[in-house]
């Protein structure tokens, strides 16, 4: 069993940067253990593999010199639809990628990989697909963007905006926009840098019947500008809601839902919102060997909903 390590959290991601610039990925930095870093990335290449996918491309990116993956989506509804999402294979970073972030004051998990609860947001919206018929709907911190790609290609809506704060995202979900585009049918669908401040997003408030988003609550210093920028885009009138799926991981979403009701908003929370996620969920908590690392704290989604 390995100790635990008292070093700071800065500490940790210095090292998570050294790892990545040297790409020694068998190497663990001078005197930090694995499990440390672990708990400061949180990356993982397990998830709840609800939608079955797998790589049909792989080819060098000509304007950032990484590996690209296209990866299929067979989406588990009639017709067996299929959604190409193109993005980077995983551990591709650089320095340009933490000047982008650092430049617009964004993080860069939209670029690592596609994380378990885009997945479970994914499904749910396959099988809610009524709630998203004839809205205006966005996703927000997308990253690369299955849910919303999967929502446009599915339910009907009358628009569906794909967002995140990091330009670089943005281009790879513009990628999968256009690759998709023969699916969306009288849908449309765009691509959006959407920063998280009220100078930014003043032009589409109160227009969005459906807000979207999972994972988005990790970055404490965060919660407010989300907090305003959900209750700027949502219409104020009529019904309209933001669904959120986030693990609690430790006291994050507590805090972000401080800050949703102080901005005069209103949340409910659900942990078993679909029989399916919830039996695997059970089946990682009980020791699934397929995501030998579970831990429901930082991987179990609860869903959120948010209303004016």
């Amino acid at each position: 069993m390995e100790a635990k390590t008292n070093t700071k959290p800065s500490s940790l991601r210095w090292a998570i940067l050294r790892q990545a610039l040297l790409r020694k990925t068998r190497e663990s930095p001078d005197n930090q253990s694995p499990s440390a870093i672990k708990r400061i990335s949180r990356k993982t290449h397990q998830g709840f593999n609800l939608i079955p996918g797998q790589v049909v491309e792989d080819h060098v990116n000509e304007e950032s010199n990484f590996r690209d993956v296209c990866i299929c989506y067979t989406l588990p509804v009639d017709g067996t639809p299929k959604i190409f999402v193109r993005q980077r294979v995983n551990n591709g970073v650089d320095l340009n990628d933490f000047e982008v972030s650092d430049r617009y004051n964004v993080d860069n998990t939209g670029l690592v990989c596609q994380w378990p609860s885009e997945d479970v947001l994914a499904y749910f919206c396959l099988s809610h697909a009524d709630m998203f018929r004839s809205k205006r709907v966005i996703e927000l911190g997308s990253g690369y963007g299955l849910a919303g790609l999967v929502i446009a290609a599915t339910t009907e809506a009358l628009e569906v905006v794909i967002s995140d704060g990091n330009p670089l995202v943005v281009d790879y979900i513009q990628h999968s926009i256009d690759a998709n585009s023969t699916a969306f049918g009288n849908t449309k669908v765009k691509a959006l840098t959407l920063h998280w401040d009220e100078e930014v997003t003043y032009n589409i408030s109160n227009t969005f019947d459906v807000i979207v988003a999972s994972d988005c609550t990790f970055f404490k210093e965060f919660h407010n500008a989300l907090a305003c920028t959900i209750k700027l885009l949502l219409k104020n009138v009529g019904r309209s809601e933001a669904v959120f799926f986030s693990p609690k991981r430790g006291d994050s979403l507590d805090k972000f839902l401080e800050k949703i009701e102080e901005n005069g908003l209103q949340f409910s929370i659900t942990e078993n919102y679909d029989s399916e996620v919830w039996k695997r969920h059970q089946g990682f908590v009980a020791g699934d060997d397929t995501w030998p690392s579970y831990e429901k704290d930082h991987c179990y989604p609860l869903m959120v909903r948010i209303t004016l």
